[in-house]
C-alpha cells in the first residue's frame, strides 16, 4: 500500500484511521502530505488545556511526537519506528477554539535512527507554540 500516497489523498481531511489510538484523540486534519513532511491542523480543545486554561504542553509533545511517527510512514517502508527521546522548547500558548498547526520535516535518516524536528504554530503563523527534535529507531520486526 502506497501510504503516502493515501495520504496526499486525505489532504483536507480529518485523519480518522490512523494505527495510532492516541491520534484519534487528537483528532488532526492533514493539511499537507509530502515524503518525509507532514502538516497537520489542530483544534485545541478544552481537554487538551492545563489549568490554567492554556493548551497542556505534554499535549504539545504528543503532538510532535506522534506527527513524527506519521511521518515515517510517509516514506512507504513496512518498518515502525520508536521515540528514543524528545526534546522540546516551548515559546508561546493556545487556548481553546485557537487553530494550530504542526510541520515535520526529516533532518537525517540512517539505517536504523531517524534524526527529526516538529513545529507547532498558531494556524496563522503569527506565532511559534513549540518546536521539538526527536531520534526515532527502527524496529524489530516481530515474528508471529
Amino acid at each position: 500500500m502506497d501510504q503516502l500516497a493515501w495520504m496526499k489523498s486525505m489532504e483536507g481531511k480529518p485523519f480518522s484511521t490512523s494505527p495510532s489510538p492516541f491520534m484519534h484523540w487528537l483528532k488532526p486534519v492533514i493539511v499537507k502530505a509530502e515524503k518525509g513532511s507532514l502538516t497537520f491542523r489542530y483544534t485545541v480543545r478544552k481537554d487538551m488545556t492545563n489549568p490554567i486554561g492554556i493548551l497542556h504542553g505534554g499535549v504539545t509533545a504528543a503532538i510532535i511526537d506522534d506527527l513524527m511517527g506519521a511521518t515515517l510512514f510517509s516514506l512507504n517502508e513496512a518498518e515502525f519506528f520508536t521515540t528514543i527521546n524528545n526534546v522540546i522548547d516551548y515559546f508561546a500558548s493556545a487556548r481553546p477554539g485557537d487553530e494550530i498547526i504542526a510541520e515535520t520535516q526529516i533532518i537525517k535518516k540512517g539505517k536504523t535512527i531517524a534524526n527529526m524536528q516538529c513545529e507547532v504554530w498558531l494556524a496563522d503563523k503569527s506565532k511559534m507554540i513549540a518546536r521539538g527534535y526527536s531520534n526515532l529507531m527502527k524496529l524489530e520486526p516481530r515474528n508471529p
